[in-house]
């Protein structure tokens, strides 16, 4: 099996190798651009097949955890890449695999005449590369390689279109801030490193109890716990990578990037490799309620505020984007009242329906020639049938109507929150309930201003004129420059969204039981005896139907319902009403609209304050100090020493003879002294 084990991140990282030279003269002449993306999803495509036998090999009992390469030996500290296989990998394996052969073959249609053709499949396939080694490594070190590359690849693919300068902001302010976040990340590896001179998961956690007495020393009377401090060091990591509050400013406008990696980065890998990775520290975070406190804070902060954002959102990608942070709230609020299993399994969900809602959002600006502002759509359901009822599908998933996947995985965060006796869960209860009536507001607003409603676009506009490695902003497909009213996408778009349904209907159900209730992530997730609130929770679970069922009778889908129907009384009933309740709390959509003004803060705080660092000391420290005082002040010293021994070289023997006298004198006069 560790042959299968190594195919599934080197395949899809051959077909970005290939598809990297595929659209370069390297070989002779230029290849046809279609052999770019036969190979990534025929790379991504065998990863997926390896990943479901995989997952039915360790459904059998058969997990596996040992090196496949020693990198290098220090010490007493060994360096090496190796895979942990266990329930937790594989079900992440499943879900990157999956959603990122759904991007990959609905690529084909929405980049089909991007000149960076082959650049992006290329990207894609190293980012599938990137997010499986994160999942599958058995070491901080691969996890950290990992944890890195998918930045990295993250900063290519939202500055794809180089050429326009708010994708290069928006690249270069994701880069920046999950550099804040890896900071973070990379002191708790070191910590790991120093207390327990391991890097290898099973040997940490195997010794992490003995270690939960440890303190670290900051400075006078100042100690933390040393668990404490290296979970909260992994944590920032996650805020990073994550998007939560304060780090979460670069998500929002990646959406620059083109729509498939939004779905790709943005729904299923990426932003939730640090839930991924807490989970996996299980063993660690049990350990300090200090740190888990911390992370319910921050997650039920997340969850509520940044959901409050996409009710103001206008794009339609961006409304999408807040709902990711805001469900990621959610998730993070799993983590930090211990329903790990909850948090990975509405992760699993969430992957799908958010995947489908990027990708429907993708369809929705193709068949509108690219438009984006959701005020100029309407009525758009006739036009776009299966684009329209696979976001029907995404939406009623995403709010958590009872029967669909992202029910079971909410109503339990939401349960497990209500639960908890650890500080800061009661607030965390009250954000995850109120933010099931703000997504179901946003999500719907959305859903109505763009599928229903009277048309509010011009069924032939002029056709676009604009940068041609632009397909969100200006003509990306020769057959949409004609302009006309909007039209269904091709089936290369359209397949995904169906074959992302599914799951996001029926996965929930599914899996519930043998993932939140019965032993499928046994040995994978530890969670102390008294922190077990899905247990609590299993204690009253009577099947997915009968969940589905007393769902119903919950305050979770009542308010559900009364969000849908807020916004279909405001954006169909009543369309003057949302501008006049604007217009009368201006002061609070003006926070809103300006995103509680995080991003102004960060210019002038952070970026406005390094620039006048870097004015104070090119000013203070090179011209003055370096320029006025050590060069041009020696300089002027020597001058100055110059021109007073000057006076003293006469020229004259007895001058000198002279000075020679009246120095015997003072060393005789001293030695005299001392006698």
């Amino acid at each position: 099996m560790k042959a299968l084990y190594l195919l599934v991140p080197l395949a899809p990282l051959i077909g970005a190798v290939l598809a990297g030279f595929w659209g370069t003269k390297l070989f002779g002449n230029r290849l046809p651009r279609a052999g770019a993306h036969w190979v990534t999803i025929l790379g991504v495509g065998v990863a997926f097949v390896a990943s479901v036998v995989i997952a039915l090999d360790v459904l059998k009992g058969n997990t596996f955890n040992g090196p496949v390469y020693t990198w290098l030996d220090s010490g007493s500290v060994t360096m090496q890449v190796g895979f942990l296989i266990d329930s937790l990998t594989v079900m992440m394996m499943l879900v990157v695999t999956f959603v990122s052969l759904m991007v990959h073959i609905y690529t084909v249609g929405y980049m089909a005449d991007d000149p960076g053709y082959e650049r992006f499949f290329s990207y894609i396939a190293l980012f599938t590369f990137s997010m499986l080694m994160l999942v599958m490594s058995n070491n901080f070190l691969q996890l950290f390689f990992g944890w890195e590359a998918v930045g990295l690849v993250s900063y290519l693919l939202i500055g794809f279109w180089y050429e326009r300068d708010t994708a290069i902001f928006a690249n270069l302010k994701a880069f920046l801030v999950n550099r804040v976040g890896d900071f973070g990340f990379l002191l708790g590896i070191g910590l790991i490193l120093a207390t327990f001179g391991s890097l290898d998961y099973a040997t940490v956690f195997k010794a992490a109890p003995e270690a939960a007495t440890k303190t670290l020393h900051l400075w006078n009377g100042m100690d933390v716990s040393m668990m404490t401090a290296i979970c909260i060091g992994l944590f920032i990591g996650a805020m990073g990578k994550s998007a939560q509050v304060p780090l979460h400013v670069w998500l929002p406008d990646s959406m620059e990037g083109p729509t498939p990696i939004s779905a790709l980065i943005h729904a299923a890998t990426m932003v939730t490799a640090g839930i991924f990775m807490v989970t996996r520290m299980s063993p660690l975070f049990e350990l300090s309620e200090t740190a888990l406190t911390f992370v319910v804070v921050i997650g039920a902060i997340t969850a509520l505020f940044m959901g409050l954002l996409g009710i103001v959102q206008n794009d339609i990608k961006r409304v999408v984007a807040y709902s990711t942070l805001s469900q990621l709230g959610y998730m993070t609020v799993a983590l930090g009242v211990s329903a790990y299993s909850a948090a990975v399994f509405h992760l699993m969900t969430h992957a799908f329906f958010k995947a489908l809602l990027f990708l429907a959002a993708g369809s929705v600006i193709i068949g509108m020639h690219h438009e984006q502002d959701i005020r100029k759509m309407g009525g758009l359901s006739k036009y776009m049938p299966i684009t329209w009822i696979t976001s029907l599908i995404g939406s009623i998933a995403l709010i958590g109507i009872p029967g669909f996947s992202g029910f079971y995985s909410k109503d339990t965060i939401i349960e497990a929150a209500k639960l908890s006796h650890l500080p800061g869960a009661g607030f965390a209860y009250f954000a995850v309930a109120a933010g099931v009536f703000i997504t179901a507001f946003y999500s719907f607003r959305m859903y109505f201003l763009v599928f229903h409603g009277k048309p509010r676009f011009d069924t032939n506009p002029a056709p676009a004129h604009g940068h041609a490695t632009d397909p969100e902003h200006d003509d990306e497909h020769a057959d949409d420059h004609h302009g006309g009213p909007p039209h269904e996408t091709p089936w290369v778009v359209t397949l995904p969204l169906v074959l992302l349904a599914i799951p996001s209907v029926i996965i929930g159900a599914m899996t519930i039981g043998p993932m939140l209730f019965g032993d499928f992530f046994k040995g994978a997730i530890f969670v102390a005896e008294s922190h077990d609130v899905v247990g609590e929770i299993g204690k009253e679970f009577h099947g997915a139907l009968g969940m589905a069922l007393h769902g119903m009778t919950q305050l979770p889908f009542i308010l559900a319902v009364a969000g849908v129907a807020l916004a279909w009384f405001f954006y169909l009933r009543r369309p003057d009403l949302p501008e006049a309740i604007a217009a009368r709390i201006s002061g609070i959509y003006r926070l809103l609209d300006n995103k509680y003004y995080f991003d102004q803060f960060n210019q002038w705080f952070f970026a406005g304050g390094a620039r006048k660092l870097g004015s104070g000391l090119s000013e203070g420290g090179d011209r003055m100090l370096i320029d006025g005082v050590l060069v041009n002040g020696s300089a002027k010293l020597v001058g100055a020493a110059s021109a007073v021994i000057r006076y003293l070289q006469t020229g004259f023997v007895y001058h000198y003879a002279f000075a020679m006298l009246i120095g015997v004198v003072a060393l005789l006069t001293w030695w005299l002294s001392r006698i």
